[in-house]
């Protein structure tokens, strides 16, 4: 494999606009890592136009993934949670080409986890964690019974990355063996869901039970950077305002969803606006 590597850092080294070259293998045979391929190239350019390409090539036998991202695509997948790859691609890759460090820089900055950064993915976990705890209280109630395991099993997921995160610990690089060690309470309700000799029924309900207690405690806390932005001003934020705001815009979450559970639970404030021009009677609900 390391003339594989040396080949590629030699064709791409000159190219015009490359600021880093890394090279990440796949550490086990089918492992979704790379998507299955044995060799990933990841080729970050400031050129526009040589960038967002995905190719997949064969070279001397061994099947190559060739990622081409600018540095603003990169970035925007460390915190929007779109990728989760990429903190083990960073963690685990082998830096061919590095100009001005970037690369490297990168990688120390993502593997020290910053304050910033667990607070934009403890969002984006909470988020998700209430998206599908309801979807599974509603599955249940609809009597939908492997439609609500399904749930609240993805539910459990987004509370044990809240859970590694709490601890400055990437969860994209923990795994559910490691969860005992960080927070027993959340690997004892994944086996009561996944092994106990209850009813899938009862298994449901029970984790759902703890679901909606975790959802009242934790609320607050993984909400924290939403709750600075929405105080960072004394007027009322329109749900695209918030969207678009650079702290949010690049994170993958349902921020609608987010913002009714925390308006029934008194934690944000609902106002009706008044439209400037257009129809009068259709108020604009903004948040305070």
């Amino acid at each position: 494999m390391e003339h594989i590597k040396s080949h590629f850092k030699d064709a791409y080294g000159q190219r015009e606009g490359l600021i880093s070259l890394a090279a990440i293998d796949n550490p086990f045979a089918y492992n979704p890592l790379i998507d299955g391929l044995d060799l990933l190239i990841l080729i970050v350019t400031e050129r526009e136009d040589a960038a967002e390409g995905t190719e997949h090539i064969s070279y001397d036998g061994e099947r190559v993934q060739i990622r081409t991202v600018t540095p603003d695509t990169l970035e925007q997948w460390t915190t929007g949670g779109e990728n989760r790859s990429i903190i083990q691609w960073l963690a685990r890759g082998e830096i061919l080409l590095d100009r001005d460090d970037y690369l490297a820089n990168l990688r120390d900055s993502l593997l020290s986890f910053p304050s910033a950064l667990r607070s934009q993915k403890e969002l984006v976990e909470f988020a998700g964690f209430i998206r599908t705890y309801l979807q599974a209280k509603q599955d249940l109630q609809d009597n939908n019974l492997l439609d609500a395991y399904s749930n609240v099993l993805a539910a459990l997921n987004h509370w044990a990355h809240i859970a590694f995160i709490e601890e400055g610990v990437h969860p994209e690089l923990a795994v559910w063996r490691q969860m005992r060690r960080f927070n027993p309470g959340i690997y004892k309700l994944y086996e009561e869901l996944t092994i106990s000799p209850e009813s899938l029924e009862k298994r449901v309900q029970l984790v759902l039970l703890a679901c909606e207690f975790s959802v009242m405690s934790k609320m607050k806390s993984s909400c924290g950077l939403l709750f600075t932005i929405l105080e960072s001003r004394e007027e009322p934020w329109s749900v695209m305002e918030l969207q678009l705001h650079p702290m949010l815009a690049d994170l993958h979450m349902d921020l609608s969803l987010l913002l009714q559970k925390l308006v029934m639970r008194g934690y944000v404030r609902e106002v009706a606006y008044m439209p400037t021009a257009g129809d009068m009677e259709m108020l604009e609900l903004r948040y305070h």
